[in-house]
């Protein structure tokens, strides 16, 4: 077995081992609105569930360059932001929200999606994807550090509306083999659901 000391690798190959060895990872498309109206949007594979109650997720967003990216100062500004769940049936199209764009451009705009209205946020959602999560920012946590900066914002956020497409909702649970998710693996790499199994938990 290989053992390395975390202290003695550099950035690049901690990230290599993470990305590597934590997966498949969940990927929250999340759009945020700037204060001039554009409609930002940006897939995140550092996502996932905090607390059920009250509903709480997370999503790490790296900072570049010491500074906050688009969707976390929008986030942080606003107060709010949608998290949508990625699945197969948009995947290209959620790929294309990853370009490096200028914050009064819109990745919306540039990958052909269709944007909808929220009912409790002011930024809106995207109708291509069949889960949607309107969420208000519970508490937003600086943590790490490069170049004497954070080297990522934690966003907090609570669910206060969800939208399930007809499709996919039984009865208050998620058809998980109709949604078809994907999950992010390491470099450009990702992966459908494939085969499930059951295991009973212990008393």
């Amino acid at each position: 077995m290989k053992s390395l000391d975390a202290a003695h690798l550099n950035e690049r190959d901690g990230y290599k081992l993470l990305i590597g060895s934590i997966l498949p990872r969940p990927i929250a498309l999340v759009t945020t609105l700037t204060a001039d109206g554009t409609v930002n949007a940006a897939p995140f594979s550092y996502f996932n569930i905090v607390t059920a109650n009250p509903p709480l997720i997370s999503i790490s967003v790296q900072r570049k360059q010491c500074e906050m990216k688009d969707t976390a100062r929008n986030a942080v500004a606003s107060g709010e932001f949608v998290v949508h769940i990625s699945d197969e049936t948009y995947v290209d199209q959620m790929n294309i929200t990853a370009a490096s764009l200028e914050p009064e451009e819109s990745e919306v705009e540039l990958a052909g999606l269709t944007t909808v209205a929220s009912s409790k946020v002011a930024v809106p959602g995207i109708a291509e994807a069949r889960i949607r999560m309107e969420c208000v920012l519970e508490q937003v946590i600086p943590l790490g550090e490069k170049d004497g900066a954070p080297a990522c914002d934690l966003l907090i956020g609570r669910v206060v509306y969800f939208h399930v497409a007809d499709e996919l909702y039984d009865n208050g649970r998620i058809k998980v083999q109709e949604l078809k998710p994907v999950s992010r693996l390491a470099g450009s790499d990702y992966a459908k659901l494939g085969e499930t199994f059951s295991l009973e938990r212990p008393n």
